[in-house]
């Protein structure tokens, strides 16, 4: 699995979720809180839903990522 399949995957999850988004905005360096206005809650559910998706687990204790690329590192990293 590639980054940028991850990076997809990880779009796909986010138009479901907050539809409202403009995908074409979304780059590997978009913040996930302060340019998607993603809050706790969302970051729960937005967890889920790629652990889901791409079955894998993130570790606890692990820090939240900021960034959408940060999550597709942590993605490939768990899939290692």
């Amino acid at each position: 699995m590639t980054k940028q399949e991850v990076f997809d995957g990880l779009k796909e999850i986010i138009a479901v979720m907050r539809p409202q988004t403009d995908l074409s905005s979304v780059t590997f360096d978009t913040e996930l809180v302060r340019e998607l206005g993603i809050d706790s809650l969302f970051m729960i559910l937005l967890s889920l839903s790629v652990e889901e998706k791409f079955q894998m687990r993130f570790p606890d204790g692990a820090p939240a990522p900021t960034t959408v690329g940060e999550v597709c590192e942590a993605v490939l990293k768990a899939k290692a």
